[in-house]
């Protein structure tokens, strides 16, 4: 395969004669110049790794470089925010991270950062404090303004994750004001730091957005476009329906999609699906015409998997770091386990559901509790223990690695940013 210089390089400087953003340019070569050779639909669906531990940020880096893949990073609230979220990274430090990394490593692919579910009552804090929805939308409003500082390329305005109780789904003018005046205060911001063009997704596959259907989604964005003309903002890349799937389901529903697709191209957006973690058909997502879908929690999954299998490594070498009963502690403790709970499973204490569901709520709840102290160090101690006969770090890393090339490589990404600057090439090229 031959490899470009510096795809990075070229798509910014592309979009920068454009007068776009880097994302922005990406939508128009997916649904333009590399679309389908047979429908006018995106062939390839872009990966957001949600970055929930450094273990899994890093590891995102290593895949999307050896497969030369753009990598997008979708952080929500609860992740990364002013707060430092669970993972102890504000929007800042996400980015001086991800930056340090890559050039440490060499990654010369894209690399994108991109904020998840920026809404009202999106992040856990903001239900919990029970906040009135003035207020929602003023710390909504200072966590955006973080992004844009840290200089984020992608803001997903979520407009349907509350209030907490509210009617489903929400009327669609209330879905349009709020992304609308998310968006706006977006725009007022980036130019008064003088940041370069914004990409915007917008949508939600709540429930209280009830955007499932080709109508309504239709509906959604025509009152949004005519909104954001009016007040001369620009139209959104992505935008976000339900797709089928559940974090816990491996659901994902083609002919939904496909529809949905077909409703977002007369607006010139792609579609970007949710909770794609371990979907049992991956490969559906490009054939469907999806241009991009967001992995978080499976890949925490994966990386507590890691961290297990190295555990029982340890035992058999005789020693003990206590990682597994300090990785339980915080995620009971933590209480964000019962947000994944079933219907027949709410109320029920941790211990008396079924030790699959245990297993299952530890391991896609880890990712609330890497940074905790306990667990950071019983994680030492074990990388400690088995240092003579494993390169813990390596390992686990390896293990996350494979699963995002899994990704990759059913959402045919492999080679695309290389693709990618080729066609740039040739366009800067022509007369």
């Amino acid at each position: 395969m031959t490899s470009s210089p510096q795809p990075a390089h070229r798509l910014r400087t592309a979009a920068r004669a454009a007068h776009t953003s880097p994302v922005a340019e990406l939508r128009r070569l997916l649904l333009g110049p590399l679309a389908a050779p047979d429908r006018p639909l995106p062939h390839h669906t872009l990966l957001a790794v949600c970055p929930n531990s450094k273990a899994v940020a890093r590891a995102a880096l290593h895949a999307a470089q050896d497969a030369r893949s753009p990598l997008l990073y979708a952080a929500t609230l609860n992740q990364v925010d002013r707060d430092g979220g669970y993972t102890g990274w504000t929007p800042e430090a996400l980015a001086a991270f991800v930056n340090d990394e890559r050039k440490r490593l060499n990654v010369d692919v894209p690399v994108l950062l991109g904020l998840d579910h920026g809404g009202p009552w999106a992040k856990d804090a903001h239900r919990t404090a029970g906040l009135d929805t003035e207020t929602a939308l003023t710390e909504t409003k200072r966590s955006i303004e973080a992004c844009v500082a840290a200089g984020y390329d992608l803001l997903h305005l979520d407009p349907a994750a509350g209030p907490p109780g509210a009617d489903t789904p929400l009327p669609l003018d209330t879905l349009v004001e709020r992304t609308v005046t998310l968006l706006h205060h977006a725009e007022t911001v980036r130019h008064a730091q003088d940041r370069g063009p914004l990409a915007y997704e917008v949508g939600s596959d709540d429930p209280r957005g009830g955007l499932h259907n080709g109508d309504r989604l239709r509906d959604f964005l025509h009152r949004l476009h005519t909104a954001l003309n009016a007040h001369n903002l620009p139209p959104p890349s992505f935008v976000v329906g339900d797709l089928g799937t559940r974090l816990d389901s491996g659901t994902f529903d083609p002919e939904q999609a496909q529809a949905l697709v077909a409703t977002a191209a007369e607006f010139d957006a792609l579609v970007k699906g949710h909770y794609t973690d371990d979907v049992e058909t991956p490969w559906d997502y490009p054939l469907s015409g999806v241009g991009g879908a967001n992995v978080g929690p499976g890949l925490s999954a994966t990386e507590a998997a890691a961290v297990r299998e190295l555990s029982a490594l340890e035992q058999r070498l005789g020693k003990q770091s206590g990682i597994d009963e300090a990785l339980r502690t915080a995620v009971v403790e933590s209480e964000r386990w019962r947000k994944w709970l079933r219907p027949d499973e709410q109320g029920s204490a941790f211990a008396d559901l079924p030790a699959s569901r245990q297993r299952w709520l530890i391991d896609t709840g880890s990712r609330y509790v890497w940074s905790h102290s306990p667990v950071e160090a019983a994680r030492d101690r074990l990388y400690d223990h088995v240092a003579p006969y494993r390169d813990a770090e390596a390992f686990v890393q390896w293990r996350i690695q494979t699963a995002i090339l899994r990704y990759m490589h059913a959402f045919n990404l492999v080679g695309l940013a290389d693709k990618m600057a080729n066609h740039l090439s040739e366009e800067s090229a022509s007369p």
